[in-house]
C-alpha cells in the first residue's frame, strides 16, 4: 500500500511548485486569513488562554506531518528527567474518538485508546500521558491525577493557541519550509515567519545529510540544533528477544531483509536501516498513523521485517514472529539544548511561584 499519484503529485508540488500548487491558492488565502483572525483573537483576549500552574513546553512544527517531533519529544522528556524534573505529556490523540472528557494512563497504554505516538511516548518514557484535542482539558486531567508533575511537554500543538507555553520547539527537516505556501497549496501550517518567533528549531537530517543549521550557531532564539536517528536496538515482536545494534548486524548483518513504516516519511526510516548496513530487499511505505486492522505483511517475503517502534504498538496483535520494532537513539548536533531548556524552564517556574506568593493590592487600589 502506498500513496496514491494524487497525493505524490501534490508533495513533489509542495517542494518545487506548479500547476496544482498555483490552483490551490485562493484556498491557501483562506488559510491565512483563518490562521491571523485566531490569533488576534487571542491576543485581544476574545478567546481565552490557559496558563497552567507549572512550566509548558510546546514540541511542534510548521510543515505539516513527519517532521520528527515525537523522537524529540521523547528527548526532551528524558532529558528533564536526567535534570530532576518531573514530566508528563499532553497531546491530541491523533485518530482516536477521544470524547468530551480527556484520557489518562501511563505505562503500556493502548493505541486505540490513546492514539499511536502518545502509546509510544507512554512506553518510552514511562511518564504520564493524557491526551485530547483541547490540549488545555488535556493538561487539568494531567495535572488532577498526576499532582506531583512539575513540567508538561506538548507533543504538538504549536497552533493550538489556547494552551500557553513557556518555551516552543519547532521540528524541521532538509525539506524546509517547501514552496513556502500554506495548506493546501503548499505544506505549511503556518506563514515560513512563524518560525522566527519560537525558541528553539531542531533539524531533523539524514545520515548522509551535512550539517547546516547548528555548526557555529550562537545562543540566541531561536537555539539551532540538528537531530539524527541511529538504530540502537532491536526487538523481536512475539518473543521479545532484544538484540544491540552490533548483535543485530552479527546475526542479521548478511541476511536479506524487509522494512515497512507507517510514518510520514518512510523513506527516512528505510535509509537509516541501509546506512547502518542491513541488507534491505523489499520495502513497504505505509500511510501515517496506519491502523493496522489486518496484516500488510503478508507480501512480504524476507526472513525478518523491520519496523518502527511507532507501528510496534498496533502490530502485537498480528503474531508475526518475522517482526523486529527498531528502537533508535536521537543524537544532537548540540546537546546542550537541554541545558539551555532546563534554564528557561527553571526561570518560568520561578516566575510562576513570585506572582503565587505577591501579596494582594490595598484595598481600594487598582493594579
Amino acid at each position: 500500500m502506498t500513496m496514491g499519484r494524487g497525493a505524490t503529485l501534490l508533495q513533489r508540488q509542495w517542494q518545487t511548485g506548479g500547476w496544482l500548487s498555483t490552483l490551490l491558492r485562493p484556498l491557501s488565502c483562506l488559510t491565512g486569513l483563518a490562521i491571523r483572525l485566531r490569533r488576534r483573537a487571542h491576543a485581544q483576549g476574545w478567546r481565552k488562554t490557559w496558563r497552567a500552574p507549572v512550566p509548558v513546553v510546546v514540541v511542534g512544527n510548521v510543515y505539516v506531518g513527519g517532521t520528527g517531533k515525537t523522537p524529540v519529544t521523547i528527548a526532551v522528556v528524558r532529558a528533564l528527567r536526567e535534570r530532576g524534573w518531573r514530566p508528563g505529556v499532553i497531546s491530541r490523540g491523533y485518530g482516536v474518538k477521544i470524547g468530551p472528557a480527556p484520557r489518562s494512563g501511563r505505562g503500556t497504554l493502548s493505541a486505540d485508546d490513546f492514539g499511536d505516538e502518545p502509546a509510544l511516548i507512554a512506553q518510552e518514557t514511562q511518564v504520564p500521558v493524557a491526551v485530547h484535542p483541547q490540549r488545555p482539558l488535556a493538561g487539568k486531567a494531567l495535572l488532577a491525577r498526576w499532582p506531583d508533575v512539575d513540567v508538561i511537554v506538548c507533543d504538538d500543538g504549536l497552533q493550538h493557541l489556547p494552551l500557553g507555553r513557556d518555551v516552543e520547539i519547532a521540528v524541521d527537516d532538509e525539506r524546509g519550509v517547501g514552496n513556502g505556501l500554506l495548506l493546501p497549496a503548499g505544506p505549511l501550517r503556518e506563514p515560513p515567519a512563524r518560525l522566527d518567533t519560537v525558541d528553539a528549531i531542531v533539524t531533523n537530517r539524514s545520515m548522509h545529510a551535512t550539517s547546516d543549521s547548528a555548526a557555529g550557531a550562537a545562543l540566541g532564539v531561536p537555539y539551532r540544533s540538528d537531530m539524527r536517528l541511529t538504530p540502537s536496538r532491536y526487538v523481536n515482536l512475539v518473543s521479545g528477544e532484544s538484540l544491540s545494534a552490533a548483535d543485530f548486524m552479527a546475526r542479521y548483518g548478511a541476511t536479506p531483509l524487509a522494512a515497512a513504516a507507517g510514518i510520514g516519511q518512510p523513506e527516512r526510516f528505510f535509509s537509516m536501516l541501509r546506512h547502518a548496513g542491513l541488507n534491505l530487499v523489499q520495502t513497504l511505505p505505509l500511510p501515517d498513523h496506519y491502523a493496522y486492522h489486518g496484516s500488510p505483511f503478508d507480501s512480504l517475503q524476507a526472513e525478518g521485517v523491520l519496523i518502527t517502534a511507532k507501528d510496534a504498538v498496533k502490530c502485537a496483535g498480528l503474531g508475526d514472529e518475522r517482526l523486529w520494532t527498531v528502537h533508535a537513539d536521537t543524537a544532537f548536533s548540540r546537546p546542550a539544548l537541554f541545558d539551555w531548556l532546563d534554564v528557561r524552564l527553571r526561570a518560568a517556574a520561578a516566575q510562576r511561584r513570585q506572582r503565587h506568593t505577591q501579596p494582594p493590592p490595598p484595598p481600594g487600589k487598582v493594579d
